[in-house]
């Protein structure tokens, strides 16, 4: 895997928080070599290993986009929520910023007669059938269709288990991690102070709690899939 320059600055990633982790009593000690310092009671990341294994990442991110593989990225709590789904759908990836539901790589089988079902449902309330049914009915399928919006919208388009995928806060998505284990799927983990550097395929040490930092991380990542099929599409 060639590695290409991504323009990972120190000073903007000190700006956008990701040194800070979290307080010295809540670590994990796997993580001492990713950890530079203590100031007031917290853990300081070592920014020069974060803007290395992020590079990595770009570079396997790019290299995987560029021969058309299919990415998810997973973040459901409320500070990465957004960022997820704006990020998401800017490089066309699918994803999940709700809820994980158990089961939704390792039972593919259930996940897609889901997908089948929202599909039914959306076509129905497109074409206005959904009206026309009794207003119990209507109601009901409803109330199903905006739950399947609330935490199958992201992945609706899947069709199958993703090649790669991108995880926020690996302590919050420990689920959807081992569910990619179990699959031999490529991970790549947005990890704090308080997580495990060697369950996921590529750990990137940064804040998880900053919207700022999750920001950033999510930014350099899309950069380089948009980069990959941007050379895909030239070269299928």
């Amino acid at each position: 895997m060639a590695r290409r320059y991504w323009n990972i600055n120190l000073e903007e990633m000190m700006e956008a928080g990701i040194h800070f982790g979290h307080g010295t009593r809540k670590w994990n000690p796997r993580m001492a070599p990713y950890i530079s310092a203590k100031h007031k009671g917290i853990h300081i990341t070592n920014l020069t290993r974060t803007a290395r294994f992020l590079s990595e990442a770009c570079d396997l991110v790019f290299d995987a986009a560029s021969k058309g593989k299919q990415f998810l990225i997973v973040g459901t709590k409320n500070k990465a929520a957004d960022s997820v789904a704006r990020a998401a759908i800017k490089a066309r990836c699918h994803y999940v910023n709700k809820k994980w539901l158990g089961g939704m790589l390792t039972n593919w089988s259930t996940t897609e007669t889901r997908l089948h079902k929202f599909k039914e449902l959306r076509t129905e309330q497109n074409t206005g059938r959904l009206h026309r049914l009794p207003k119990g009915d209507a109601a009901m399928l409803k109330r199903q269709l905006s739950r399947l919006q609330t935490y199958l919208g992201g992945i609706k388009y899947m069709t199958r288990v993703p090649d790669i995928v991108i995880i926020i806060d690996q302590q919050e998505e420990y689920t959807a991690l081992r569910e990619c284990i179990t699959l031999g799927i490529p991970t790549i983990c947005l990890i704090d102070t308080n997580c495990d550097p060697d369950l996921a395929d590529i750990s990137i040490p940064a804040n998880d709690d900053a919207i700022a930092s999750i920001r950033l991380i999510l930014n350099k990542l899309v950069f380089a899939i948009c980069e990959g099929r941007s050379s895909y599409i030239r070269n299928p």
